[in-house]
């Protein structure tokens, strides 16, 4: 376990990115939970990598759901529901990730779901660079069906206290204390539970970052066991 400041970890973050030895973009997922500061660690390392001269494609989970009614099938408030029925992997490794990966053709759409309007998007096709970087967050990242297109894998951890916390400020603007509440304890975090059980995460992720205090945080960076385990074969991580 190591301690540092902000501008540290996203240094090394920025120096393990750089790392990866591949024939194509990198992909970085920033895994975690609800409210446990993804988005806002991914956009950091975006500045962080276009200050060194790269280019950055910035998504996130959350343009991959599926509309409201398949999204709620089992119900509302159902952890199940939340792991196995939210999000489209066919389409993000379909218009994303494979395009990006080793043998792909670089040209992919970032998004396929409008959250506000519940409605599909067909954003214009756009090409990557063949050493850009993709910076992509969102929940439930290193599940069997994405865990092995990913480059970098980099978990967020925070006390499930902190968690509803945090989420009850965030989401204040538009929920009631008791709403953003029962939400994150009888979906999200069970949701998190169900998923840790399942795919083990902590155990696939490449960067563990424990980021209950953001400005004065911890990380652990790992080394892959073996190639078989973890890596497609297309690519090397190196110096973490």
């Amino acid at each position: 376990m190591e301690y540092g400041t902000r501008e540290e970890l996203l240094r090394r973050l920025a120096d393990a990115a750089g790392a990866v030895r591949a024939a194509h973009p990198t992909r970085v997922a920033v895994d975690g939970p609800p409210a446990a500061g993804k988005s806002t660690l991914a956009d950091e390392l975006a500045v962080a990598l276009r200050a060194r001269g790269r280019a950055v494609i910035r998504a996130t989970v959350d343009d991959f759901l599926v509309p409201r009614q398949r999204r709620y099938r089992r119900g509302e408030f159902t952890a199940e529901g939340c792991y196995l029925d939210a999000h489209d992997h066919g389409a993000l490794n379909r218009m994303l990730l494979d395009p990006l990966g080793p043998g792909g053709h670089r040209r992919f759409q970032h998004a396929v779901y409008d959250h506000a309007t519940d409605t599909v998007l067909s954003p214009p096709v756009r090409t990557a660079a063949v050493d850009a970087v993709l910076l992509f967050d969102g929940v439930f990242l290193l599940r069997p069906e994405l865990v092995d297109r990913w480059e970098l894998r980099v978990l967020v951890s925070v006390a499930l206290d902190r968690i509803v916390a945090r989420a009850v400020i965030r989401e204040g603007r538009v929920s009631s204390r008791a709403e953003v509440e029962r939400r994150w304890r009888e979906r999200y975090l069970p949701a998190q539970r169900l998923y840790a059980t399942r795919a083990r995460p902590a155990d696939l992720a490449d960067v563990v970052l424990h980021n209950d205090e953001p400005q004065r945080p911890a990380w652990e960076f790992r080394t892959r066991r073996t190639a078989g385990d973890y890596d497609t074969g297309s690519s090397t991580t190196t110096g973490i």
